[in-house]
């Protein structure tokens, strides 16, 4: 992720991007996607293939898992998920439980949704392990999954006393199950594909 100058955005001086607020993120260029990420905004480059890839075998075995159960609803990114007004992510993939339908506005969604699935790239690796993994933890984010391409792992993280705690790590071939999506579990290769 690249941090962008506040000085871009209309009505902003030259003073950096710290204290940025969801009404300055509104105002961002429609052809490039963003986050706020405390008050900074991040311009987010667009995903490669494999990571498409990834996002689309996942995203459609959870999509189609949650509504025959009729668990709850799965987005996919670009979908504003507004923490806070510092704070703006596009998760690459969430799931938001019946319950807690109330959150999913037309526009956005309006607090933390009950998973969130991020899938690593060299771009924003560390800010998926550090940054967001403390967001979603201040935020009620239950269960936090970070895909590697390259390892072919997806690591699970759950909610616990405030803190995203590891969970475990399942490698290619492993089954990966779902604390939040009740029932739900995967073989992991079925993610990363051939």
């Amino acid at each position: 992720m690249v941090g962008v100058k506040a000085d871009r955005l209309a009505g902003r001086g030259a003073s950096g991007p710290s204290g940025l607020t969801y009404s300055d993120y509104l105002r961002t260029s429609d052809d490039e996607r963003y986050e706020l990420l405390n008050g900074e905004l991040l311009m987010v480059p667009a995903p490669n293939i494999a990571h498409q890839k990834i996002v689309g075998n996942l995203g459609a075995r959870l999509l189609l898992f949650a509504q025959d159960g009729d668990l709850g609803k799965v987005y996919f990114a670009p979908t504003d998920v507004v923490l806070s007004d510092s704070d703006v992510v596009q998760p690459d993939l969430l799931f938001i439980s019946n319950e807690r339908g109330h959150v999913v506005t037309r526009d956005n969604v309006q607090g933390a949704p009950d998973m969130v699935v991020e899938v690593l790239s060299p771009s924003t690796s560390a800010i998926d392990w550090t940054t967001k993994r403390d967001l979603y933890a201040r935020y009620g984010v239950r269960e936090y999954w970070i895909v590697d391409p390259d390892d072919r792992t997806v690591t699970v993280l759950s909610l616990h006393e405030g803190t995203l705690e590891f969970v475990r790590t399942c490698g290619d071939g492993e089954d990966l199950t779902s604390a939040v999506v009740d029932g739900f579990h995967l073989e992991t290769g079925l993610i990363f594909g051939s």
